[in-house]
């Protein structure tokens, strides 16, 4: 392992601005809108499991892809665990994790931040349209 791909210690904190630094890809994960509204779900239904049917239903737009490849690197983080029962079709559940649970907060402040401010973000990016679109 090179120095710039060994992990840091367990209880450092990372550093964001170290292109080689694995905050990055979490981050990356975390601020998808997949994992915002998978969270979302996940955390409502808690201490309850939701099945990856009812998490396809609740998530409008999703694909079954692309649900699965956002649980799959949720679960890989920790954030999210996954029980199949043995049965024709195989029945996936899915929870938050404690720590799955710990990123509930964080992201609604984020949604709450987003859905609060959408209309200046639709009004600053109309009048930029309009300064490129212009003569």
């Amino acid at each position: 392992m090179t120095p710039s791909t060994a992990r840091a210690p367990k209880g450092t904190r990372g550093d964001l601005f170290d292109p080689e630094c694995p905050t990055r890809r979490l981050l990356d994960r975390i601020g998808g809108k997949w994992t915002s509204m998978a969270v979302k779900v996940l955390a409502e239904a808690s201490p309850e499991e939701v099945r990856f049917a009812e998490l396809q239903r609740r998530m409008a737009g999703v694909s079954q892809k692309m649900l699965s490849v956002t649980l799959r690197g949720l679960a890989r983080d920790g954030l999210v665990s996954r029980r199949v029962e043995p049965s024709v079709p195989p029945r996936v559940f899915y929870g938050l994790t404690e720590l799955g649970l710990s990123l509930d907060a964080p992201l609604a402040a984020v949604r709450r931040w987003a859905e609060e401010h959408m209309a200046e973000i639709d009004l600053a990016q109309q009048l930029a349209d309009e300064q490129t679109d212009g003569p």
